[in-house]
């Protein structure tokens, strides 16, 4: 009989990220740890030659390009990595999909402070109750950019990364500044 390979170190690895952000989607504002710190797990986790790639961290570029995943301009890509922000204008442009293909909508990864800074209010599918969870670091007005994107079921899923740890917000949470 034959016995299955064992995966590799970096299979491993790409298997818990992989993990993690399916269950920070399904469970929105509850933080969920990574295999290791920076979006570098998250990069190998999500992209392959299939996907459409923007960053705006220049330093996040060697590991995309690794993955073979084609860069393209921010309202085209699948997978948004916005790092630290400074402004909410980018949301502006990241896709949401269409009334035929809401699934087209990006997933975008933020850098945040994770515990610290102002709460919000999270409620929609995944929450039981109201889930309020803290999140520093995001420009003014992100919130209400965000809510003036959606049109439920388009929209963008967020992660935000925290060292080693994400939270998760889909696109079907509705947010409330606290």
């Amino acid at each position: 009989m034959l016995a299955p390979p064992a995966p590799s170190l970096a299979e491993t690895r790409d298997n818990i990220a992989f993990d993690a952000l399916l269950w920070a989607l399904s469970r929105p504002g509850l933080p969920r740890d990574l295999p290791e710190p920076g979006e570098g797990s998250i990069i190998t986790a999500l992209l392959d030659r299939e996907c459409l790639v923007y960053s705006a961290d220049p330093l996040l570029m060697p590991e995309i390009m690794r993955t073979g995943a084609e860069l393209a301009d921010i309202g085209k890509a699948d997978h948004v990595f916005l790092g630290a922000m400074t402004t909410s204008d980018s949301l502006a442009d990241i896709a949401i999909g269409s009334d035929y293909y809401p699934d087209d909508g990006a997933t975008v990864i933020i850098r945040a402070s994770i515990g610290s800074g102002p709460a919000i209010g999270l409620v929609g599918p995944g929450v039981d109750g109201v889930v309020t969870p803290q999140l520093d670091g995001l420009p003014d007005g992100f919130w209400k950019a965000r809510a003036a994107r959606l049109r439920y079921p388009m929209g963008f899923d967020l992660f935000f990364v925290d060292g080693a740890r994400v939270v998760g917000v889909p696109r079907s949470t509705t947010i409330e500044e606290i």
